[in-house]
């Protein structure tokens, strides 16, 4: 197994506790379903937000998938002039096979972060 960074983003609607953890809920799963990725298998997860987001740690969401055992911290993310709105990124430390590839998530508008990475929406 080889230590990795599984990256992601999502935006949500409005700075309301509920909708950070669930778009945080479906971007955690939907990286954990694409990288097959168990709670085992994960270091840490760091999440950050822009900073009109602060209804609610993202933390929070993965918690309540089960991830509690996981250690897990929140940042601001850096605010830059122009830059999209309400996103919540997160980069997760896991051990993987080195055979397999990385499959990076980028759900609603977050996917116009990483356009080069056509597959990953």
């Amino acid at each position: 197994m080889k230590l990795r960074a599984l990256r992601g983003a999502t935006t949500v609607e409005d700075n309301e506790a509920g909708a950070i953890v669930a778009a945080t809920e479906e971007l955690m799963r939907e990286l954990m379903e694409r990288n097959e990725l168990a709670q085992e298998e994960m270091v840490s997860c760091l999440f950050t937000c822009t900073e009109d987001l602060n209804a609610e740690f993202p933390a929070v969401a993965a918690r309540r998938l089960g991830l509690g055992g996981v250690p897990l911290l929140c940042s601001r993310e850096i605010d830059v002039p122009g830059s999209l709105p309400r996103v919540i990124r997160v980069m997760v430390h896991c051990y993987a096979d080195p055979a397999t590839p990385a499959r990076h998530v980028y759900l609603r508008e977050a996917v116009a972060l990483r356009r080069d990475l056509g597959g990953a929406q």
